[in-house]
């Protein structure tokens, strides 16, 4: 099955971006998508259960506005700092326990962290989050946890 449906997925993109479709075009998609899923379709789809729970699929576009909320917010004290005459930037690393049990909780956090301006997420590991942040604002909203918790939430894991 994953096969079937990584060669659509293939072909699909194939014609969307050739934009043409001749006969050779169509036929070289063809021929295109089914070796390469061949060879590869358990890297796109993979042996893990694929269907995502309607409530997280929720969740998560819930979460979106939030997120571009503080991406907005984060780039107007960026600016603020960049062009404050005395420039009062003060970076800092910051540590918080990672609470997660599973891998797209993390990558989803570590993601969320390293589009917010003025965040980056250097390491992430078992045990903890590691954190570089330009100014003490920026420390003092991830040290806040609002944005672990609504990740958190994400996952159905209310406990933070």
């Amino acid at each position: 099955m994953s096969f079937v449906l990584t060669a659509i997925i293939m072909f699909v993109f194939w014609m969307l971006l050739s934009g043409e479709f001749s006969f050779i075009l169509i036929l070289s998609g063809i021929i295109s998508s089914l070796l390469v899923s061949y060879w590869s379709h358990d890297l796109l789809i993979g042996n893990a259960d694929i269907k995502p729970e309607a409530a997280r699929v929720v969740r998560f576009i819930k979460y979106l506005p939030w997120l571009l909320w503080q991406i907005v917010l984060s780039n107007i004290d960026l600016v603020y700092l960049t062009l404050h005459p005395e420039l009062p930037i003060d970076p800092r690393m910051i540590s918080f326990k990672n609470e997660y049990k599973t891998d797209m909780g993390k990558v989803t956090l570590a993601n969320s962290i390293t589009l917010t301006p003025g965040t980056v997420t250097i390491e992430v590991n078992n045990e903890e989050f590691i954190v570089h942040a330009i100014s003490e604002e920026s420390a003092k909203s991830l040290i806040s946890g609002e944005m672990q918790a609504r990740v958190m939430k994400i996952e159905g894991e209310d406990n933070v």
